[in-house]
């Protein structure tokens, strides 16, 4: 593939793209009106025709790779084909042009689709009340652990500092607790790669003040003695949280709030059919349990006497996380997503995904290391490490995938697996298109036996290949100069 020119080797002296009007209006010189001393040089932009500025920016759209292009199998993120569909309801001149200070009697319908996806959420997540005003996971977490603080103090129990999260557990999580204020404390997994019962137990006090679980875990792998460690967490006076990034698992199947959570988030933008990546925008709405229903962020959307309306009568909030009521566009997409699935349709989504994950791990399982047996929920963690010990590396792999056509998957996490290769299939995604993406890593890891170098040295067919990274980042150059 040859590497697409710049915009400014496209540049030619004197070429222009645009025809301006003339004037209608008295002209005055811009440092009369901005002042001498605020005027900076000509800017050196480009000159190009407007023909060759839609030819360079159309090509190089063509060389990016996204879910609309091919198989994307990033581990944890969840990137999957979503409906158009939902883009175009979400864009509707009725729910894109809103004003977020139009008045509650002309926003009705708005409300009523905020209202309703307040009570879908609850009920797939076995909750009684929801906020949807985290723009994010770790947002959600973060609003969690606020609701969990709230509550500590006020019952009495302000003193809890600790929160106890499993090595197994998404990587915002200590993040996020640390960022709250609270001391992590990590637990180790057991050899099957879930949550050690016994060294939870051992850590668990009366100045714990939660437990953060992500179900399915970052192995990919149901955490099966959910209630015990409900039961204990409470035993101790400290709440359980779930991190529900992992949702597309268990969809129709299994509610967190039976199991004993007290308060879980939704990434919309992984679970619900909104589009992940490329910076957002997300959504994770937190559903809670009814004694911590007081405390969520106002305003609620609430319904009385045949009309909704913005609650914010609500003393023991912790008060607004986010401007106005959250991402709601993000919001409409996954309503739409989940009013035309419907609760059979949700289940079949989360079935088919576990189905997926499983059939791309048996497929694979003979050439890679895989940790943690030979079933999963909807992705596994395999390992590089027999090709580490022929010198290639799970980078090199991701890198080769290139060259067959594919997106590498995530790497290096969880830290739990050396050479971690952390893939997820999703739902969305055809027998013939696992097929191609296990025979090209059966592929590869033949390559690591046979020609070792071919690996290391990948990609091949990108207009740039293998890039020293520790001085990419140590050496960013941003700008262009007109050098190579």
């Amino acid at each position: 593939m040859s590497a697409e020119p710049t915009i400014f080797e496209l540049s030619s002296p004197g070429r222009t793209g645009v025809d301006l009007p003339a004037a209608d209006v008295p002209e005055r010189p811009v440092g009369e009106l901005l002042g001498a001393e605020n005027l900076r040089d000509a800017l050196p932009l480009p000159e190009v025709s407007q023909v060759d500025v839609i030819r360079h920016y159309t090509r190089l759209s063509s060389i990016n790779y996204g879910v609309n292009t091919g198989f994307y199998p990033l581990g944890s993120c969840t990137m999957k084909y979503n409906p158009t569909v939902n883009e175009e309801i979400a864009a509707y001149p009725g729910l894109s042009k809103l004003h977020p200070y139009q008045p509650e009697e002309l926003s009705q319908g708005i409300l009523r689709v905020l209202y309703d996806m307040q009570f879908f959420l609850a009920e797939i997540g076995g909750m009684d009340a929801t906020t949807l005003q985290p723009a994010a996971g770790a947002h959600g977490e973060l609003t969690a652990l606020m609701l969990f603080k709230r509550h500590h103090e006020r019952v009495g129990e302000g003193h809890r500092h600790i929160v106890i999260v499993p090595d197994s557990s998404h990587g915002t999580n200590p993040a996020t607790a640390a960022r709250c204020g609270y001391e992590v404390v990590k637990v180790e997994s057991g050899p099957d790669g879930r949550v050690s019962i016994s060294a939870l137990k051992a850590e668990l006090s009366r100045e714990v003040a939660a437990v953060m679980l992500t179900n399915p875990n970052t192995l990919g792998l149901f955490e099966t003695q959910v209630a015990e460690i409900a039961e204990m967490v409470h035993d101790s006076g400290a709440l359980l949280y779930c991190d529900g990034a992992n949702m597309n698992a268990i969809l129709g199947m299994h509610r967190p709030g039976d199991a004993g959570f007290d308060a879980m988030h939704f990434n919309l933008h992984k679970t619900f059919g909104a589009p992940h990546g490329g910076g957002g925008p997300g959504s994770g709405p937190v559903a809670v349990k009814s004694f911590l229903e007081p405390y969520l962020p106002s305003p609620m959307i609430g319904f009385d006497e045949g009309r909704y309306y913005l609650d914010s009568d609500r003393p023991d909030s912790i008060g607004r996380l986010h401007a106005f009521y959250g991402n709601v566009g993000v919001i409409v997409k996954s309503y739409a997503y989940i009013l035309s699935l419907g609760a059979s349709g949700l289940k079949s989504v989360s079935e088919n995904a576990v189905l997926n994950a499983n059939y791309l791990l048996n497929s694979i399982a003979d050439a890679y290391e895989v940790p943690y047996g030979r079933r999963c929920m909807h992705e596994f963690v395999a390992s590089a490490s027999k090709q580490k010990a022929l010198g290639v590396r799970a980078l090199d792999i991701a890198k080769r995938l290139i060259d067959f056509g594919f997106h590498p998957p995530t790497i290096y996490f969880p830290l739990i697996v050396p050479e971690a290769l952390m893939i997820e299939p999703t739902e969305t995604e055809s027998v013939e298109t696992l097929d191609a993406f296990a025979q090209a890593m059966r592929a590869i890891a033949e390559e690591a036996q046979s020609d070792p170098e071919v690996v290391k040295s990948a990609p091949h067919v990108t207009p740039v290949t293998r890039l020293d990274e520790a001085a990419a980042a140590r050496n960013m150059e941003l700008q262009w100069t007109g050098g190579d």
